[in-house]
């Protein structure tokens, strides 16, 4: 995986965390409070496991001290690169001494015995504290930062206090991680050939233009998140999920969310999962079919499961042919640290904070998404942009996470309540448009997608999701992480993804029984869409039918709206 596939990883989490944190500020997730307490009693009650931990601390200081340690960072340690950290004495024995103290601190935690919730918040806030204090961040001892002083006569320096003032005086005030010039929405980014075909006021439909002679009968219809603009799957060319699977003869068709202001705070969980079968309807006018793929990611995936379950108490599923799930969390059981950070009180405060707005601004998710991995996404871009006085490098993904949209207050509402009593897991305890949702009466094929490195997003929360559904599932776990999970093009010989021919209740025994494939999961995934999706038929010459004509060309107004 490469250093920007890596950062990329980091660039989205469960809802519940997302929408506290963003709402209320993520620094209090480092304040002090019952569970700092909880972690001093329980290290309180272990006297000699501390005593213990601080006299190996010591006695590594005096062997580093002196010189006799081999502690060494790893080689995958990005922060410790430069050959300066372990060639000069002094250097050498500063990481040292970090690398020590972040070991002891970190053990520290684990010897306090908490429960998985004190666990989870307090190995945030000492990894957070560790990491900042990292030497690396110091601008008085980093060598890359005296080298680019030195090559710059001084400019570097210049150029940094610009950088750090510029990022300090707007929202999310976090360290740029790409130039806003970087790509232009409709040229290198949301770039694939179509127009928007329908269009009302929360969303816009795009269809893109058929790039094979015969299509499938069956459409495919793309549900993105509510949290971020849509072209995610239709990034660099090359990299576009949308461009390939056009290329395989699919005709593909996407929604395109507006995004909302004050004026929109009543838009709720109904208000979209209309919007998404308006699209639906959309798409089976302009192909002429019956039904149509539903493919959901994130947030788009929770929608997309609750229509779903309309559609069943209707007697209309047979309108989806097929449903992907894409690094979506349904169920919240110990789903990593987000559901270990929410609790009633949180999640009044930030409920509270969007209704006062009217929304919840997208600029707070940014925030949000640097401090879950401040190593890749905060300390990094602080040593490239501030101490080296360098523009952050050209990369899609990053662009498309700093392209930030705002969530309507009712929708913000409406999601941390589902997360809060986790009412997907729970047949009746939460409702669409009426219907009361029961995920085990959607036996809909499908697909579901998520990523074994993914540490925010923990794939077997997506496998224990998956398990809800009541039809066959393919369940597809990838090499990498959230993001680079899903943009995972063919082409790189590092990628790999398992399948398992079944699904036993087990996430572990799952992994223990799949077989591991070369590549990327994108041509399994056609293979399976396209036996789902009809016979082949003659391409269409034009875009639109059924009585809807192209608006404007692709990407559309709503995503280039700030």
């Amino acid at each position: 995986m490469t250093t920007h596939d890596a950062r990329a990883d980091a660039l989205a989490a469960p809802l519940d965390l997302l929408l506290t944190s963003a709402a209320i500020g993520p620094m209090r997730r480092l304040m002090p409070n019952a569970s700092w307490a909880r972690m001093t009693t329980g290290l309180a009650a272990r006297p000699r496991t501390v005593a213990g931990r601080a006299v190996d601390l010591a006695g590594e200081l005096g062997r580093i001290a002196i010189g006799h340690s081999d502690r060494a960072p790893s080689r995958r340690d990005r922060r410790f690169s430069d050959p300066a950290w372990t060639h000069n004495p002094v250097l050498r024995r500063i990481v040292q001494a970090y690398l020590a103290a972040a070991e002891t601190a970190g053990a520290l935690t684990a010897d306090a015995h908490l429960e998985w919730r004190d666990r989870q918040r307090m190995g945030f806030v000492v990894d957070n504290v560790v990491e900042a204090l990292a030497p690396s961040n110091n601008p008085l001892v980093n060598p890359v930062a005296w080298k680019a002083l030195i090559d710059t006569a001084g400019l570097s320096s210049v150029a940094g206090a610009r950088n750090l003032v510029r990022d300090l005086a707007t929202a999310p005030r976090v360290p740029s991680m790409v130039e806003p010039t970087a790509f232009e929405v409709g040229t290198t980014v949301a770039a694939t050939s179509g127009a928007v075909v329908f269009r009302n006021e929360i969303l816009e439909l795009i269809q893109y233009t058929p790039q094979t002679p015969k299509v499938r009968t069956v459409p495919l219809l793309i549900v993105p998140p509510v949290i971020n603009k849509y072209y995610v799957v239709d990034l660099a060319p090359g990299r576009s999920m949308v461009e390939y699977f056009v290329a395989q003869g699919q005709q593909v068709f996407t929604i395109s969310w507006r995004n909302p202001d004050a004026r929109h705070r009543d838009w709720d969980l109904d208000t979209y999962g209309q919007a998404i079968l308006d699209a639906m309807d959309a798409v089976q006018r302009i192909c002429r079919t019956d039904s149509t793929h539903l493919f959901a990611t994130c947030s788009g995936g929770i929608l997309a499961s609750m229509v779903l379950a309309h559609l069943a108490d209707r007697g209309e599923l047979d309108r989806v042919a097929g449903f992907t799930l894409a690094v979506s969390v349904l169920d919240q059981t110990h789903a990593g640290f987000a559901s270990a950070a929410l609790d009633e009180r949180v999640a009044a405060a930030a409920v509270a904070s969007s209704a006062a707005k009217g929304y919840l601004d997208g600029r707070a998710l940014a925030e949000v998404f640097a401090w879950l991995r401040p190593t890749d996404l905060i300390w990094s871009y602080w040593v490239n942009n501030y101490l080296q006085g360098r523009p952050p490098a050209a990369f899609d993904v990053l662009f498309w996470n700093a392209d930030t949209t705002r969530m309507t207050a009712a929708l913000h509402r409406g999601f941390v309540e589902l997360a809060m009593t986790n009412a997907l897991t729970q047949p009746g305890k939460a409702t669409m448009l009426g219907s009361a949702v029961d995920l085990g009466k959607v036996g809909t094929p499908s697909y579901v997608i998520a990523g074994i490195a993914d540490h925010i997003c923990p794939w077997q929360a997506c496998y224990r999701s998956s398990q809800l559904l009541g039809g066959e599932t393919r369940f597809v776990l990838s090499t990498a992480g959230h993001i680079a999970s899903m943009v995972n093009p063919p082409g790189n010989p590092k990628a790999t993804y398992q399948i398992n021919e079944t699904n036993p209740p087990d996430p572990d025994e799952w992994l223990r029984t799949a077989t591991t494939e070369q590549g990327s999961w994108w041509p399994d995934y056609a293979d399976w869409l396209g036996r789902r999706s009809g016979r082949l038929k003659a391409a269409p010459e034009d875009l639109g039918g059924g009585g809807l004509d192209p608006l404007e060309a692709a990407p559309g107004s709503y995503v280039r709206e700030a």
